[in-house]
């Protein structure tokens, strides 16, 4: 997942023109020894020149020039600080669960939110039998609903089983069966890439359709408002909707969840890709997935590429077929 570019302009995954960089600072910009001079100025964990299909579920993506990993609100701030003053362009990531990288790479610094910058908290709410669970951003989302169901907490089992991270999730808007992020959050912290934190309720967040208008700034933590429940009853809910996923959706096979978002007042985006005859449509080593139509697998050997091929050619026939244009709800970077 995508949770915050370098650059004001927006990253349009529905635009492929291009396997550029969007907003990508001019290359005349940076200082030709970025890489030496990062490392002289973040101590940090950094590796160089890491293929991006290490840190996709698609598992494809070419290099990225480096791949930084924060352990702390304080690490990232001096990240992105260092970055800011070398003219570098940098993206921030969770788990790569919803990212479709260039076989070029990245000539920049991915950085990555991981297992170092997830702790999460509680502390009671306002009103008796809630609790406001605080969490970073790198956080496994599975991880918290299970944390949430282990204290008996109630309001997130519709994510039990969506991949990625917290913080992409937030920013994705993420949902499953009729639920949304943007229903249980309370708050989002942002940090700007002055370094400033930001702090946002509820009602001071613009959301949307798999969306968290973020001005450009990266999220490193949420809050949610939970109900005090039954915990065998919540943890009994997580494993039914985990079997129901399965049931529903490819296993074994590398992918990025749901590619296309759903057209609004239509039906599901799985539902006409099937209906245009495309389960099981191959190009090269991508495949529209023949257990759900709006998942595309890497059957072992697909590029970005294949995928690129592949997702233009589902809409085309959809649009042919049924005049619906379907949008990626998958990143393209």
């Amino acid at each position: 997942m995508l949770l915050a570019r370098s650059c004001n302009r927006q990253d349009r995954p529905g635009r492929v023109a291009a396997l550029k960089f969007r907003g990508q600072r001019p290359m005349e910009k940076k200082m030709g020894n970025w890489p030496e001079q990062l490392r002289d100025l973040w101590p940090g964990e950094i590796e160089w020149n890491s293929p991006m299909a290490r840190w996709c579920t698609l598992q494809v993506g070419g290099p990225a020039r480096a791949v930084a990993m924060p352990a702390s609100r304080a690490e990232l701030q001096s990240l992105l600080a260092v970055l800011a003053r070398l003219g570098v362009c940098w993206r921030v990531i969770g788990r790569g669960s919803n990212l479709l990288v260039s076989g070029a790479g990245y000539d920049g610094v991915v950085v990555m939110l991981g297992r170092k910058f997830a702790a999460i908290a509680q502390q009671a709410g306002e009103n008796g039998g809630e609790t406001l669970v605080r969490v970073e951003a790198g956080c496994s989302l599975m991880k918290l609903v299970s944390w949430c169901a282990a204290q008996g907490l109630q309001g997130l089992e519709f994510a039990a089983g969506i991949p990625g991270s917290v913080g992409g999730a937030v920013v994705m808007n993420a949902g499953a069966w009729g639920k949304e992020m943007s229903v249980p959050l309370s708050a989002v912290t942002f940090l700007r890439g002055s370094g400033e934190l930001v702090e946002r309720k509820k009602d001071g967040l613009v959301f949307s359709y798999r969306h968290l208008e973020t001005e450009g700034m990266v999220v490193v933590a949420a809050e949610f408002l939970l109900q005090a429940g039954d915990r065998r009853a919540i943890e009994k809910r997580c494993a039914q909707l985990m079997r129901d996923r399965k049931e529903k959706q490819p296993q074994g096979l590398a992918n990025a969840g749901s590619f296309f978002k759903n057209p609004p007042g239509l039906p599901a985006a799985g539902k006409l890709i099937q209906d245009a005859g495309l389960k099981g449509v191959r190009v090269g080593g991508a495949q529209v997935s023949e257990v759900h139509a709006n998942f595309l697998v890497n059957t072992g050997s697909a590029t970005p590429q294949d995928f690129l091929d592949l997702m233009r050619l589902v809409q085309k026939k959809v649009l042919e077929r049924f005049g619906v244009r379907l949008e990626p709800e998958v990143h393209i970077l």
